[in-house]
């Protein structure tokens, strides 16, 4: 009886080392298949299976091989494994999240033609919204700030019958990152030049652009009715970059116009459709949609707006959409004149609401007709994000540290850019961090779009930054909340002001440079020496001014013996501030006695030189 209930402690003992009975009893359950990820571990292989993680290290150990609970296995083990419980263990196919482009093949009989999406590029001021104004028969550059654009817009006309679609990039220099996005979802650019001003840097941008993702251009030399306009100069610094005009016996089509008065614009939408046909641009219309976002931004009544460029399939009302790392059901989608429609072709600009976020300019889209696949892959999209920010974060703070330790030093700036949308948000960060002043370092540590909120007080309170909004204004809550909080908030419209102010806050925090200024010297003529004091130095001030505060140097023979600061300075019997020449002093050097007559002692102060 005693034997058979030690069996049953034993078995009780054992039961108890897994957990108890019933996890025991999980144990047992015979598993006939399951699947498994690439990169699974021991624990949630045994989860899997129903075994402990005990057994499986227990068998690999006779297979000689050592693991851990956290070990990922390979292919190889998990068969092993798999052929030992007698189970079917199958990979399950990884879903590729890195890229929500449209990857694949379409058969040429699904192949419909498109409307050419174009790109209009070049320098500041130069005319394109004028000129996109003109085609659209509205008022565009009346809504910019300054006249400039300052975001990213898509528009689709019709000429002759056709529909082209344009996409208008802003010219300045800042804006380099989103012209670069507007080249890369184009079809054909035109780059606009202006006759009285020629090429200028954002001019050859926009060519390097076009060249790099490989887009046709077309040229339009625009102003051409200016008294000091001159084509044959803008034609001669194009050839340069070998865009050579066909009149010339070049391959590059030229339009000359003058947007403003209407000159020569139906001379370049024709030269756009010849070039769109012998393109012959097709897409396939009966598959889900994949595309662009163009902008994004959240708006405060209807939440995440985003609009996007379909480049291939149609995008229905109802649609469950990946943008980036953002997911949603579209609830209501608009052309470019803001009315409502139920589906998009390729190469039509929608806004879209339904998104859970706001996407990043940039991003690629794509539909599913499976919610849970979509959501999967959004998932996964978003968890790398955050692995790629910590691993980021890590290397910055290595480099930076490397940095300092080479350059000595540094001081960062901290500032929290909020825009009115996300182009924006990036275009002024860019900007910010491109500002160079020696020994000062702009460091963007948040760039989003939306309203100044009471989380970016929070951060810039804990990071000491200053919070800068574009086209953004805070409520009078928020702006007690800064007050409270001592943030500093500084609100701008246009780009160049901010950036110039930035540029004068840095120069205001730089470390002062001083020089040394002598003030005056004294010949040591007795020295006495007093217990507790020290050496005193009876001097003749020679030239100049002693002043109590001031620091000195002990000089004999035209050598520096020593530097310091002076100690106590009398008159007499009394102490002074200061001593002039002319006049005897007593006085005493810190920390220092060897003092002797004849020697020379000079004073001197550190002045802060003012920036020119």
């Amino acid at each position: 009886m005693a034997k058979g209930n030690r069996n049953n402690n034993k078995n009780r003992n054992r039961r108890s080392d897994y957990g108890g009975g019933n996890q025991q009893k999980r144990f047992t359950e015979q598993v006939k298949d399951c699947t498994y990820k690439d990169g699974i571990t021991v624990k949630e292989l045994a989860e899997k299976i129903n075994k402990s993680p005990a057994e499986i290290i227990k068998f690999l150990f006779m297979m000689d091989k050592m693991v851990t609970i956290n070990a990922s296995l390979d292919d190889e083990t998990i068969q092993l494994i798999a052929m030992q419980y007698n189970i079917e263990i199958t990979k399950e196919e990884e879903v590729d999240v890195n890229s929500l482009e449209d990857t694949e093949e379409d058969n040429p009989e699904d192949l419909e033609p498109r409307a050419p999406i174009v790109t209009i590029m070049g320098h500041v001021d130069h005319g394109k919204t004028t000129l996109l104004d003109n085609i659209r028969k509205t008022h565009v550059t009346e809504a910019e700030f300054g006249g400039i654009t300052q975001h990213i817009g898509a528009y689709q006309v019709e000429v002759k019958g056709q529909k082209v679609t344009f996409l208008d990039t802003p010219g300045h220099e800042a804006f380099t990152a989103m012209r670069a996005r507007g080249a890369k979802m184009t079809d054909i650019v035109v780059i606009v030049v202006a006759a009285d001003d020629g090429v200028m840097p954002q001019t050859k941008e926009a060519i390097d652009h076009s060249r790099a993702a490989g887009v046709p251009m077309i040229v339009a030399v625009n102003k051409i009715d200016k008294h000091n306009a001159n084509v044959d100069k803008v034609y001669s610094e194009l050839a340069d970059y070998d865009l050579m005009p066909e009149e010339w016996g070049g391959s590059t089509m030229f339009a000359k116009l003058s947007a403003k008065n209407g000159i020569g614009i139906s001379e370049l939408l024709e030269m756009i459709l010849l070039q769109a046909e012998m393109m012959e641009l097709k897409a396939n219309p009966n598959k889900m949609a994949t595309g662009t976002v163009v902008e994004a931004k959240l708006d405060k009544g209807r939440g995440p707006v985003a609009t996007l460029l379909v480049q291939n399939g149609t995008l229905r009302t109802g649609d469950m959409v990946v943008a980036g790392t953002c997911i949603g059901r579209i609830r209501k989608m608009t052309d470019d004149k803001g009315m409502e429609i139920k589906s998009a072709k390729p190469s039509t600009p929608v806004e879209i609401i339904g998104l859970d976020s706001v996407p990043e300019a940039g991003d690629h889209f794509k539909a599913f007709e499976n919610e849970r696949l979509a959501r999967k892959i959004a998932d996964e999209r978003n968890q790398q994000k955050i692995e790629a920010e910590r691993r980021t974060t890590a290397a910055m703070s290595l480099d930076d540290l490397a940095a300092q330790i080479k350059e000595g030093n540094i001081q960062d700036l901290n500032i929290i850019v909020k825009a009115d949308v996300n182009g924006s948000a990036e275009a002024v960060k860019s900007s910010m961090e491109k500002i160079n002043v020696d020994g000062v370092r702009v460091n963007v540590i948040r760039a989003t779009a939306g309203a100044i909120s009471e989380s970016d007080i929070m951060l810039a309170s804990a990071s000491n930054a200053i919070i800068y909004g574009f086209n953004v204004r805070p409520t009078a809550a928020i702006k007690k909340v800064a007050e409270e909080n001592g943030v500093s908030i500084r609100l701008h419209n246009i780009i160049y002001k901010a950036l110039e102010e930035l540029e004068m806050m840095m120069k205001g925090m730089l470390a002062p440079v001083y020089e040394e200024v002598v003030t005056g010297q004294a010949t040591v003529k007795q020295t006495f020496k007093v217990s507790k004091v020290g050496t005193i130095a009876g001097c003749m001030v020679d030239d100049g001014v002693i002043k109590r505060t001031s620091s000195c140097r002990l000089i004999r023979d035209g050598v520096v013996i020593y530097t310091g600061n002076i100690g106590s300075l009398q008159r007499f019997k009394d102490n002074a501030k200061e001593v002039s020449a002319g006049y005897e002093c007593g006085l005493t050097i810190e920390k220092f006695n060897d003092i002797k007559e004849g020697d020379i002692i000079e004073a001197f102060e550190s002045q802060e030189v003012k920036e020119a």
